[in-house]
């Protein structure tokens, strides 16, 4: 029996996983909606934070939609799908699959019609990702402790602390970013979209503190993504062509 990514099997287990994601999405939606109304919040003010958030999700929606076009064309769309709907992080899934293949000296050009290979890259994928499952609940504790005692004591070294554990974070990320610039123009293409990225938050970040448009903060991030995005394919298209 020849293998199939896009199997009818493959297809239902990928639509039983996101039934569940999004009915726990609703599930929680409904409840931080009751406890507000609990807690004395204005209906008003929950159906704007509800409506706020669900624009803010649109940017990282389209991030995640790309990297199941991306998935895709080697895993197939269902596992993709899955992979993409509960973790939602290229940044992660694809270095993880990458390097699998090339383990196994195989090229990601095309799909993969061996069972063995896409197990193997399924497990690997699902397995890295454990620790960050695994350990939030067992150190979460002791880490906001730990931040909550330094705020405490110096509210703005705190600050600068979280600030640099996210820009740690981030930093992470820079070896894909960088890891092609040798390989000429095109090898630059990331970091000309880190950029423009980086461009327009700056733009925003501007307007919110010059032009006090304090409602630009809830979108800063997703209209600097999309733009970014945008930008990406108009330079890749413009130098690859």
């Amino acid at each position: 029996m020849t293998f199939n990514v896009n199997s009818t099997f493959m297809y239902i287990l990928a639509i039983c996983v996101i039934l569940f994601v999004l009915a726990q999405s609703f599930f929680f939606l409904i409840r931080a909606y009751k406890r507000g109304k609990e807690l004395g919040m204005e209906s008003s003010r929950l159906k704007k934070t509800i409506i706020s958030t669900s624009v803010f999700t649109i940017a990282p929606a389209i991030s995640i939609l790309i990297g199941v076009v991306t998935l895709a064309k080697f895993l197939g769309i269902p596992l993709s799908w899955i992979r993409m709907s509960v973790i939602g992080a290229i940044t992660y899934e694809l270095p993880a699959a990458t390097s699998t293949a090339n383990a196994l000296g195989i090229s990601l050009s095309q799909t993969i019609t061996d069972a063995g290979t896409f197990s193997a890259i399924a497990w690997v994928m699902t397995l890295g990702i454990l620790p960050s499952i695994i350990l939030p609940p067992i150190l979460m504790k002791k880490i906001q402790g730990g931040m909550v005692k330094i705020k405490t004591k110096d509210s703005k070294w705190g600050d600068l602390f979280l600030t640099s554990m996210f820009l740690g974070m981030i930093s992470a990320f820079l070896g894909m970013v960088f890891a092609d610039v040798r390989r000429g123009v095109a090898g630059w293409i990331p970091v000309f979209v880190l950029l423009v990225s980086a461009a327009i938050m700056s733009v925003c970040g501007l307007l919110i503190k010059k032009c006090n448009m304090k409602w630009l903060e809830t979108y800063a991030l997703a209209i600097s993504m999309v733009g970014a995005m945008i930008f990406a394919v108009l330079i890749t298209t413009v130098i690859l062509s």
